[in-house]
């Protein structure tokens, strides 16, 4: 077997790389009574007298590195925050490790910095330590970041993200893939004649809204696969399924047109500024409106319902009914 693009895309190859190589090598996988490597959740937690730490880390070998709506250095720092976030943990700190390449700018490396910084500053969460390392301008792509992020919630309050159960109701944030598709003809040179931007933001505030509401039973940031993958990896966990109503999935026009024109599935596409939510049937309407007030929730929608058996299964515009399935992999490769 040979590592591909597809291994690092999200998906169904992910996973099987995931379970084939790297889980069956590890023994040791979770500290006692804490979510472990083998739940392969947004992250983990270590138990802490009456609280739990949550530890969530990723790497960022997104191309380009600046992009319409962002830059590497802002989505390294949403993007970990928000894997913290979902596991119902407030963000408190992280760490900052790069890896940069031999005749790097140094303008444009204060860039991404003050751009972690800006979103330090709006959540609230510190950069607290970190590494540099510098390679042979021919052996890396510009740079990779790797963040890892530490958050706390009250012992036995974590949000797991295989703990739907039937009757929730299934919320959605906003609009879809307008992360993927911004990136993807940004950095082809398609030249849609759009201002689609990047989606790329910290949820800690809708999340935040909606917890303090009551009734959210799990989550999950819809990335690498898009809405697509994280739904069938929410309804597979918690061994359910879904019926959900393609007409209340915000998609934005560009958006549309842009999968269209290259035959792309934006329920696919990757996001880095969204949240899915299954919330109780009778505390939805309020987390959808406690979601809505926070600026990057507005277009928050009510997507759908959890059925007792898989499929996760969609209702067309047109009235007839899909399966949607989870997708191979993420059809626009490096867009985090």
């Amino acid at each position: 077997m040979k590592i591909e693009m597809s291994h690092g895309a999200g998906g169904e190859i992910m996973q099987g790389l995931i379970s084939d190589i790297i889980l069956n090598n590890i023994t040791n996988k979770q500290v006692e009574d804490g979510v472990g490597l083998q739940d392969l959740d947004d992250g983990a937690t270590i138990p802490l007298g009456q609280h739990e730490i949550v530890v969530s880390t990723d790497s960022h070998t997104i191309d380009p590195i600046f992009f319409p709506g962002g830059d590497i250095g802002r989505i390294s720092m949403a993007g970990t925050v928000n894997d913290v976030s979902v596991m119902g943990a407030k963000p408190l700190a992280i760490t900052n490790a790069m890896v940069i390449s031999e005749g790097f700018s140094g303008d444009e490396l204060e860039l991404i910095i003050k751009s972690m910084d800006e979103v330090s500053q709006e959540t609230g969460v510190a950069i607290i330590t970190g590494d540099t390392k510098v390679m042979e301008h021919d052996q890396l792509d510009k740079m990779i970041i790797c963040t890892t992020g530490i958050g706390i919630a009250p012992r036995g309050k974590i949000t797991r993200d295989s703990s739907l159960e039937v009757g929730d109701k299934i919320i959605l944030s906003g609009s879809v893939g307008d992360h993927g598709i911004a990136l993807m003809s940004y950095r082809e040179g398609f030249g849609f004649e759009t201002d689609l931007k990047s989606d790329v933001a910290p949820v800690w505030g809708m999340v935040e809204a909606a917890l303090e509401v009551g009734g959210v039973s799990a989550m999950k940031d819809p990335t690498r696969g898009g809405i697509a993958n994280a739904l069938n990896e929410l309804a597979s966990k918690s061994k359910v399924g879904m019926f959900l109503h393609e007409e209340k999935i915000p998609v934005k026009r560009e958006v549309n047109a842009a999968s269209e024109m290259l035959g792309i599935d934006p329920f696919e596409v990757a996001n880095e500024g969204k949240v899915i939510m299954g919330v109780k049937p009778d505390k939805a309407q309020d987390v959808l409106e406690a979601i809505r007030k926070n600026k990057y929730g507005k277009d928050a929608q009510i997507i759908g319902e959890v059925t007792p058996e898989s499929p996760v299964i969609m209702e067309t515009h047109l009235g007839g009914k899909r399966i949607l399935e989870a997708p191979i992999a993420d059809p626009v490769p490096r867009v985090c």
